[in-house]
């Protein structure tokens, strides 16, 4: 076989020699297209399984972490959570309605694979600057085409986040969780087992559409890679819908009808035959000529590596065929019995009589490469590690640097887009979008889901151990902030070419500080998934990388709805304070990028046992029933948080910093490890006693109250030598914040 034949597929000559030497021969086409996709990157984790196993993935209460469709985490009442988070950049990057909106339809269903109704879905967003003509396209058919599936499908789109750089002008970052609950003795794993029984296609028919899907998002978006609208699949909400429900009403028949079951999504039905052969330590016989077909002519090749969308591959209990087809005929599916389970290991593939590929099951799973790639430091780390701001000059106007932070798109309200998606269906969100971290109720009970995706790209650039680190604690404060306690973790880390040893570096400090932040804050990581390649390249240019982005989707548990919190200013006259550390930490800052256009300095500093201690005591203070509202400070420090308080609760607020720093880095620092708080008067010395007993620092700024955010400072602390007007250094109507906030997005997407 010529040799540009698996260089097309994107296999390395070491690797298609390791392949010869698996069969004792050479590969025949369907053969190694079906090696192609299950040791693409993608599908194989070849860069990153080494490293990926530094991340700590087990706990009291996790069920399953990684290895399966999703993770399944403990929530008490004999109920669990399923959750997974997932990338469709490529796609959305040629095919941006289509991409993110297959994004969707393939994260809901590795959740009801695993026997959870789907209750929430978030989304991590990336794009280039809104200035940009083909970034304002991206991002508006990526939120359409999120929103045309979800809403249709009938499952809320809850949260996300959303931030632009340059560096993602030409790759967004279209990332995707979803989150379901299901009886903690009912989850459902994707192992075929006992020889003989029936293995069925159920759910759509089979297309040409998503061919070679896997290896294309395993390789920079270059224009040969970015004409290939042909590897990216075409969505029917509708007939997920109609596929979900009948896979939920099956596993209902009897706990031993389903034995396994598996989405078909990246590599179809060579994807899904092969894992859950081996994942039961057994074999699959497939004959492709009765999987159903949408279009005339197509052969072994393309039965077996098309992604068409809406699809499972189930291996059910001899006998239970007739059951099984009548759930689905029911919900006008079809199933259809296309091979059995075997004994021998061996994944054969036939089209009628005739064999077409014959390859043992683990070598396209377990015996796939595994590489360590080589990490060198880039050049700029130490450079911006060791940078000096001191030179930075105070800002001639507070109310006009802040109204700038507050206009930036990774700070304003991302009402333009969550305005779009259905998040009350279901009748079960508890806290909507843009009111706080989103909370969902687990149907039936008390009990919430608060749920979060967290990242900056700039933090992981800069620094990506701290940048990860901070991304673990952020998401962890955000969900302590509402009431929850932190449960699990699913990561979607998005990076350049891990053959280039700088991405590289980024990639394994950036697990290597996610790692710490779980083991110190006792979060595990239950799965997830790695983007690798996320790079373009113009004719006669060099590929260049989008900047690091491990976004941390997590979930975190409230035993009683009842303790919801939320960050918005509730009651005149409620005290305003801050719960921790705050540090001359303005490096990297969305104040530093907005206000004086630097986009670089030392990363804030990470301290783990600090952010543990703020997270412990945010929640018994909450649990005590002592807090007003609650809102984690991070991106835009105490500047962004007090205007996005006053926002959310239509009531301004005057507050006085501490003469310990430069105003302006006292209000727009990022120091983590903080929360800002308000309460009643009455209860001030029992919040401050307890926070003692936790180690945290309360500092009390002023109250709550009229309708202006009015910030000054002590008579020592402005850094010029001079008191502030009564007026306020800033002095800005709830209004015009709210004015600026809630518009700023939609006035970029519409110049």
């Amino acid at each position: 076989m010529g040799e540009c034949i698996w260089r097309e597929m994107g296999l390395a000559t070491e690797e298609y020699g390791r392949i010869v030497g698996i069969l004792g021969r050479e590969p025949n086409l369907v053969e190694l297209g079906m090696f192609a996709v299950m040791w693409s990157e993608h599908c194989s984790y070849k860069n990153s399984r080494a490293v990926l196993g530094l991340l700590p993935t087990t706990g009291s209460r996790v069920i399953q972490g990684p290895g399966e469709n999703a993770g399944v985490v403990d929530i008490g009442d004999g109920l669990a959570v399923v959750f997974k988070i997932e990338s469709h950049n490529h796609p959305s990057a040629v095919e941006p309605y289509q991409g993110a909106a297959t994004g969707v339809g393939g994260i809901i269903r590795d959740i009801f694979t695993m026997g959870a109704r789907p209750v929430a879905l978030l989304d991590a967003l990336r794009f280039g600057p809104l200035s940009d003509a083909r970034s304002r396209h991206l991002f508006t058919q990526v939120v359409a085409g999120i929103a045309g599936y979800g809403n249709s499908i009938g499952i809320p789109t809850v949260g996300g986040e959303v931030a632009t750089h340059e560096s993602f002008k030409e790759s967004p970052l279209v990332n995707v969780m979803c989150v379901g609950v299901a009886p903690a003795s009912c989850i459902k794993k994707a192992a075929a087992r006992g020889a003989g029984n029936p293995v069925m296609v159920v759910g759509a028919r089979t297309g040409r559409d998503g061919m070679h899907g896997a290896t294309f998002a395993s390789a920079e978006l270059s224009p040969e890679a970015m004409a290939r609208r042909s590897a990216v699949q075409v969505g029917d909400p509708f007939m997920e819908k109609l596929l979900l429900e009948a896979c939920l009403e099956v596993y209902g028949l009897g706990d031993d009808v389903v034995i396994g079951i598996q989405d078909m999504g990246a590599a179809g039905l060579t994807c899904s035959s092969c894992e859950m052969a081996s994942r039961g330590e057994v074999g699959m016989d497939i004959d492709v000529a009765k999987v159903p077909r949408r279009e005339e002519g197509m052969n072994p090749y393309e039965v077996m590596l098309s992604e068409s969308q809406e699809r499972m591959l189930v291996a059910v209990k001899a006998g239970s065929e007739p059951e099984v087809e009548r759930v689905f005929r029911k919900w006008g599916l079809e199933a259809t019995v296309v091979g059995h389970v075997t004994d021998d290991g061996v994944l054969r593939i036939r089209d009628g009589d005739a064999v077409v590929a014959e390859v043992p099951a683990k070598a396209l799973t377990d015996m796939a490469p595994c590489y360590m790639r080589e990490a060198c430091e880039p050049g700029y780390f130490r450079r911006e590690k060791e940078r000096d701001l001191s030179g930075v000059p105070e800002p001639e106007d507070y109310s006009d640097a802040l109204m700038r932070v507050l206009a930036s798109p990774r700070i304003a309200s991302k009402e333009w887009v969550y305005s779009q998606y259905d998040h009350q269906v279901g009748t079960n969100t508890v806290v909507l979008p843009g009111r706080g971290t989103s909370v969902v109720r687990v149907p039936g009970t008390n009990k919430g889901l608060a749920l979060t995706c967290d990242a900056n790209s700039l933090y992981c650039y800069l620094d990506p151990w701290a940048g990860a680190a901070h991304a673990v604690a952020e998401a962890a404060r955000n969900l302590a902030a509402a009431g929850a306690e932190p449960v699990g973790i699913t990561d979607c880390l998005n990076f350049g070419s891990p053959e280039k040893p700088e991405v590289f570096w980024q990639f394994k400090q950036a697990v290597e500080g996610m790692a710490e932040a779980c083991r110190v804050l006792d979060i595990p990581v239950t799965g997830g998934n790695v983007s690798f390649y996320n790079e373009s390249s113009k004719e006669g240019a060099a590929a260049v990388a989008v900047y690091p982005t491990p976004v941390v989707g997590m979930v975190g548990l409230i035993e009683d709805l009842s303790q919801v919190t939320t960050p918005g200013f509730k009651r005149e006259g409620d005290v305003v304070a801050v719960l921790g550390h705050t540090r001359d930490e303005i490096g990297a800052s969305e104040y530093l990028a907005t206000v004086h256009g630097i986009d670089g300095g030392p990363v804030p500093g990470v301290d783990l046992r600090a952010e543990r201690c703020v997270i412990e005591i945010t929640l018994a203070i909450i649990r005590a029933g002592l807090l007003s509202s609650c809102h984690d400070l991070s991106e835009g420090g105490l500047g962004a948080a007090l205007s996005e308080a006053c926002v959310l609760g239509g009531i301004g607020a005057r507050v006085r910093f501490p003469g310990m720093m430069r105003a302006d880095r006292y209000l727009f620092s990022e120091s983590g490890g903080r929360m800002l708080v308000s309460f009643h008067p009455s209860v001030t010395s029992e919040v401050q006693g307890m926070a003692r007993r936790h180690g945290v620092p309360v500092t009390v700024l002023g109250e709550v109250g009229g309708a202006r955010l009015v910030i000054d400072v002590n008579d020592d602390a402005s850094g010029r030598g001079e008191a502030h007007p009564g007026c306020g250094m800033v002095d800005v109507p709830v209004s015009e914040l709210t004015r600026v906030y809630r518009g700023a997005i939609r006035w970029a997407l519409e110049q």
